[in-house]
């Protein structure tokens, strides 16, 4: 099956970390540029950490920007984002997506709908509270 499936996600401290992981099965990831995204209730999805394969750049959201970190483990088929200092407004639901075409990071962090991108995970909560 053809599909990508996230894992890693949980309750946290804040000022805790948490690793994501977002395993590919049926494709090779590295083919692809990747996407973070994430969803808090009551909120619109927001990109959080984007890697373009084509052209090598990357973006991180602000709210992001020196505590999340995107790593390829191409023998694993798998991309990881390390979420380090979380605070409570980090709490959401997590998604990867994967896309085949030539868009730079900063591109792919504002394509927040799912049938924008050619594969899109299930999604795993996190959640930062004392």
């Amino acid at each position: 099956q053809v599909q990508l499936v996230e894992s890693g996600g949980g309750l946290v401290q804040p000022g805790g970390s948490l690793r994501l992981s977002c395993a590919a099965s049926g494709f090779t990831l590295d083919n692809y540029g990747i996407g973070w995204f994430r969803q808090a209730p009551g909120k619109e999805r927001e990109g959080v950490s984007c890697f373009s394969s084509s052209d090598g750049t990357t973006y991180d959201a602000d709210s992001v920007k020196g505590r999340f970190t995107v790593s390829r483990d191409n023998a694993k088929n798998t991309v990881h984002l390390l979420m380090n200092s979380l605070k409570p407004e980090d709490t959401a639901i997590y998604y990867c997506a994967a896309v085949s075409r030539d868009i730079t990071a900063f591109t792919m962090c504002r394509m927040t709908s799912a049938p924008l991108w050619d594969y899109w995970g299930q999604g795993t909560r996190v959640t930062v509270s004392s």
